[in-house]
């Protein structure tokens, strides 16, 4: 690619990112469903304006990475440690039903194992920056059941990076192995519990010797390099590179300027992450969604949503609490949001996923994060103030 080729591919993108964020939010939606739709808009499936290029891949891999270490930043790891049995056991469920339903739903179809483990695990993620959104909009943050919902997501968040570090691993040798499975998990494992306790411990000290630079930038800057050094350690040994940058948000979120380092890592994710989430949609390819063409992925991506949204319902009935109502709970993990969008790329990198199978993948993404919102105001609104 021409650098004058790269400077338009990046005018087009981050415009269009955000002219239908902007729209999207008008419409009381997430912006990132706008950045989908931008970039399926401007990819090679509609207009043709932007292709991907190892450039524009490269900015794509340093927003997830962002993403990531934000995600972790915003991770209150006090109330993460005491979320309590109630938010584990609705996580716990909220990731076995669905990735159980997805696996089921792709071998039914005729699918690959290695297929149907990546798209049950795609089908886990809970993207708990969009239940919060609407939870804070509505005033109900500290509801009895907004609470579990957002502990439950988080420790979501968690299991789901888990099983994607698994299902890369798997993916990464070609096979399916009891005992390969069993080393993945205990490397994540350790990866992340060694991150809490580095946080509980030596954060303090590592903030100490960031303080003491004094150049302009300085924090931004060794937050960041921070955090792509733990990716890096990550991939090293094995695991998904999102894995060391989410540790490193959990590590400094425990500091005393994690709230400076916030405010200052926003705007490089204002610039990073669109990238990412318009290359997503670039990869969606519109003909293979055709409900005429043969071998269309309609029909799958609609049954994918249908038990996307189901499997995260049944979570609810893990609430346990006789004053904690249930719909809200169950709603509230139902949006896949930007977590489902890398699991989904993740099996397109991978060559496990298929582009016709992705492209069905990030409609599901999309349907179950356009009907969470409305739902959630639906079940908190004060004629069924007193349903289940």
């Amino acid at each position: 690619m021409q650098f004058h080729d790269l400077l338009i591919g990046l005018i087009v993108i981050l415009l269009g990112a955000k002219l239908a964020g902007e729209a999207m939010e008008r419409l009381g939606q997430t912006a990132v469903l706008g950045e989908l739709v931008a970039g399926v808009v401007i990819g090679p499936g509609v207009l043709g304006l932007v292709r991907e290029s190892d450039v524009l891949h490269a900015f794509a891999e340093l927003g997830v990475l962002v993403l990531l270490f934000e995600v972790g930043l915003e991770s209150d790891l006090a109330k993460l440690l005491k979320a309590g049995p109630q938010a584990v056991l609705v996580a716990v469920v909220g990731v076995v039903v669905p990735f159980v339903a997805g696996y089921g739903l792709m071998r039914w179809l005729g699918h690959p194992a290695l297929v149907a483990i990546f798209v049950g695990a795609t089908l886990t993620a809970t993207s708990v920056g969009i239940t919060a959104r609407v939870l804070t909009d509505l005033g109900r943050l500290h509801d009895p059941a907004a609470t579990v919902v957002l502990g439950a997501a988080v420790v979501d968040d968690i299991l789901g990076l888990l099983t994607l570090a698994v299902v890369t691993g798997i993916a990464a040798t070609g096979g399916v192995s009891l005992g390969g499975i069993a080393l993945l998990a205990v490397k994540s494992v350790v990866f992340l519990v060694v991150a809490v306790l580095l946080a509980l411990w030596r954060a303090p000290i590592l903030v100490g010797l960031i303080g003491r630079l004094q150049a302009r930038g300085a924090l931004v800057v060794s937050s960041l390099v921070f955090a792509l050094a733990a990716a890096a350690v990550a991939e090293w040994i094995g695991l998904a590179a999102i894995i060391g940058a989410f540790a490193a948000g959990l590590i400094l979120s425990r500091t005393e300027p994690h709230a400076q380092i916030e405010d200052r890592i926003k705007p490089v994710a204002d610039l990073l992450v669109p990238i990412f989430f318009v290359t997503v949609g670039m990869k969606v390819e519109l003909s293979k969604l055709n409900p005429f063409a043969e071998g269309a992925q309609l029909g799958v991506a609609l049954a994918l949503a249908v038990v996307a949204i189901a499997s995260k319902l049944v979570a609810a009935l893990a609430v346990y609490h006789p004053g904690t109502r249930r719909w809200p709970v169950g709603v509230g993990m139902v949006p896949r949001g930007e977590v489902g969008l890398i699991f989904a790329g993740a099996g397109l990198a991978a060559s496990v996923v298929a582009p016709d199978l992705y492209s069905a993948l990030v409609v599901m993404v999309m349907i179950t994060t356009f009907v969470a919102p409305a739902w959630l105001k639906l079940v908190y609104r004060p004629a069924v103030a007193t349903a289940v």
